[in-house]
């Protein structure tokens, strides 16, 4: 059984991220220092619309409907991650990688976003840019493309990565088992870590690392006790990474001495505050069942009678998860407003 659970999750995780707003600039004006631009690396809980075939559940109904109406390539209902980074700086959400050509020059002033759901620190099953492609595209911009961004721009930016859970679902896929995890969660992180140097050598001074969320949590293993409890060995490995991780972060602001270029924001533990209080007193409407998504089924898609493999609830403000791996706009707003302390003591500081 506890294979199975594990082989439930890992390639509902990996198949759906392949096949599953511009931020508002409202009174976010809180800051008297904060970075300008804002570059942005990992999978599907920061895209903002990389993935441009039709087929991308990103690019299908009912993903969008928050905002901004229609879908946009985010996996959502409305804004995700990314976008309410952005509005804590007080800028709009930088434009996605692919649509760098189609814009004006205006629309570049805010940054970029390499990010492509479904794709891991190292490669995966789905043939998109893993984070070391991501950063590729970010070093031949500045050193190919016209000075779009100076040395200063990049001074005064910050990055945010977001990255890892595929990697460990395609090593499920892969293995069969999740016995060699601890050592692979080693090597993730032995990556995470080269990634984060080159980042910052490239000349972004300030980068925000997201952990991993509690993945026994999400909706296509929650599923299996009718939303009510999460899986906890699977979240004791995600455990041992986040603790790696917030390892390597440490590493790396102590070589940077008293001006700390690194943070961890913390989703594990936002995540399960939200779950506890089910949203209440957090800025949010209350989510009566947290572990129960907004669209369940197969969000997105259907048969070929045009049949919804997918049921939607009334309210998607009402739910802390929008499908079986993403949260809703709301549950991003909710973990957002828990994080906004630490976030803003970074963005700040000189």
């Amino acid at each position: 059984m506890k294979h199975f659970l594990a082989f439930l999750f890992f390639s509902s995780l990996l198949f759906e991220d392949i096949n599953g707003v511009e931020a508002s600039n409202q009174n976010h004006n809180l800051y008297h220092v904060r970075p300008t631009k804002l570059f942005v690396f990992g999978d599907s809980y920061v895209d903002t619309g990389n993935i441009i075939k039709p087929e991308v559940v990103s690019r299908k109904f009912p993903y969008g409907i928050t905002f901004p109406g229609k879908p946009s390539g985010r996996f959502s209902d409305g804004l995700v991650a990314t976008d309410f980074v952005a509005q804590a700086m007080g800028i709009k959400s930088p434009i996605p990688y692919v649509s760098k050509e189609s814009v004006g020059k205006e629309q570049l002033q805010y940054g970029m976003n390499f990010a492509y759901g479904g794709t891991g620190v190292f490669t995966t099953l789905t043939p998109l840019p893993n984070m070391t492609t991501q950063i590729d595209f970010f070093q031949k911009l500045l050193t190919t493309s016209g000075n779009i961004y100076s040395p200063s721009d990049l001074n005064s930016s910050i990055a945010l990565v977001s990255v890892a859970g595929n990697d460990y679902s395609y090593y499920y896929i892969r293995n069969g088992s999740v016995a060699g995890f601890p050592t692979f969660i080693k090597q993730v992180l032995s990556q995470i870590e080269v990634d984060l140097r080159r980042i910052h050598a490239l000349g972004v001074k300030k980068i925000a690392v997201a952990s991993l969320q509690p993945l026994g949590c999400l909706p296509s293993l929650t599923v299996l006790s009718s939303y009510q409890r999460c899986n906890e060995p699977l979240n004791a490995l995600v455990v041992l990474h986040n603790k790696l991780l917030q390892q390597v972060v440490a590493k790396l602001n102590s070589e940077t001495g008293k001006h700390s270029s690194f943070v961890l924001l913390d989703y594990y533990s936002a995540f399960l505050a939200v779950f506890k209080k089910k949203g209440t007193n957090l800025g949010s409407k209350k989510f009566e069942t947290p572990l129960k998504p907004c669209c369940k089924g197969n969000c997105g898609n259907v048969d070929e009678k045009g049949v919804k493999k997918y049921s939607l609830c009334d309210d998607p403000k009402s739910d802390f998860f929008w499908d079986n791996l993403h949260p809703s706009q709301e549950g991003w707003r909710s973990v957002y407003s828990l994080l906004g302390k630490p976030l803003t003591e970074f963005l700040t500081k000189v």
